[in-house]
């Protein structure tokens, strides 16, 4: 598909937060569904809950049987944010405010032309509470598989969302959207351009004013939103995200850069994959504030970071030496 972009659409463009849509991809991702490069320990950490999850909650088997890749997936399961501060709870509520009417239409196209469901997804599809039901199975992948990663997920999500976000202001949309997926590349057009997005749909989507809303994450994949009435919307795979993991674990084998560098200390100029302030380091890697200060005035003084103000914050970014380094390592 492509999605035409004019100059109109810049500066009401706008990056937002979805923790529903984590737990979806959470989901997905234990599920085998779907893979993000460098998540496969945490994936064989939430196994084990995972898979209780899919023996107590019945709903969590009748959510993932209507994954669909390239193709409709229901929308009121995960409706995109629209750019305000919304919490879980807030975007649960409005799953659950879905008419029955539109959740059975939804259901019903999604399934059109897909493999037959097994009988107990097909029994939640067809329950007068079917919204509930799987509203519940959304808690129940909320609770047990994100939330009590939650504080380190935010961190990454936010650090990725600021640095696009001063991308698109300060360079434009060519700059802002260069590296967010192999499958999207800009196109330069008369007024400004289009994103081009490799997929089955072969329309052309006009934005027309109304912007884009882009949408990191860390357990997901490129993903686009382009139904009315709701906003035009991109997810896609946050910088960093092999982060996630945390502090570095004790029993992994050093490689070449934590023995030339500090275990410690490698972890940060890693996780330095896209600019971060100290606050969001420290959120990120479970480290001290004391301690990832000191890492940072040490990068900092061999030339392998640099840092910049913004406003009231400080984030620092890795140079070109210490991309090197970091890759080579």
């Amino acid at each position: 598909m492509r999605i035409e972009v004019t100059s109109a659409d810049v500066a009401v463009s706008r990056y937002a937060i979805s923790p529903l849509g984590e737990a979806m991809s959470a989901l997905r991702l234990c599920a085998g569904q779907n893979t993000v490069t460098g998540l496969t320990p945490w994936v064989t950490r939430a196994r084990p809950t995972f898979d209780l999850l899919r023996r107590t909650v019945p709903a969590v088997d009748a959510l993932l049987a209507l994954q669909r890749r390239g193709a409709y997936n229901a929308d009121f399961l995960q409706p995109p944010p629209d750019g305000t501060a919304r919490d879980f709870t807030d975007e649960l509520a409005i799953v659950r405010s879905t008419p029955l009417a539109r959740a059975r239409d939804e259901l019903a196209r999604n399934l059109a032309g897909h493999r037959t469901p097994p009988a107990n997804a097909r029994r939640i599809y067809e329950s007068p509470d079917v919204v509930d039901q799987l509203a519940d199975g959304i808690e129940a992948a909320w609770v047990t598989l994100v939330e009590p990663d939650w504080q380190r997920l935010r961190a990454i999500l936010e650090r990725d969302l600021l640095y696009r976000a001063g991308r698109l202001l300060a360079y434009g949309w060519g700059a802002a959207v260069a590296d967010l997926d192999p499958r999207l590349r800009w196109v330069p057009g008369p007024a400004v351009g289009f994103l081009d997005i490799a997929d089955r749909d072969l329309r052309t989507y006009p934005l027309t004013g109304r912007g884009m809303l882009f949408v990191p994450t860390v357990f997901g994949s490129l993903m686009c939103y382009v139904e009315q009435p709701g906003p035009y919307a991109i997810v896609y795979p946050a910088a960093g995200v092999a982060e996630l993991l945390g502090p570095p674990d004790p029993t992994r084998p050093a490689d070449a850069l934590d023995r030339l560098i500090g275990r410690a200390r490698a972890a940060v100029l890693r996780t330095l994959v896209a600019p971060a302030t100290t606050s969001q380091l420290v959120a990120q890697l479970g480290l001290s504030l004391g301690g990832v200060g000191d890492h940072l005035a040490v990068l900092r003084d061999a030339g392998l970071v640099t840092r910049a103000r913004a406003g009231r914050t400080v984030r620092y970014r890795r140079t070109s030496l210490g991309d090197a380094l970091a890759e080579s390592g």
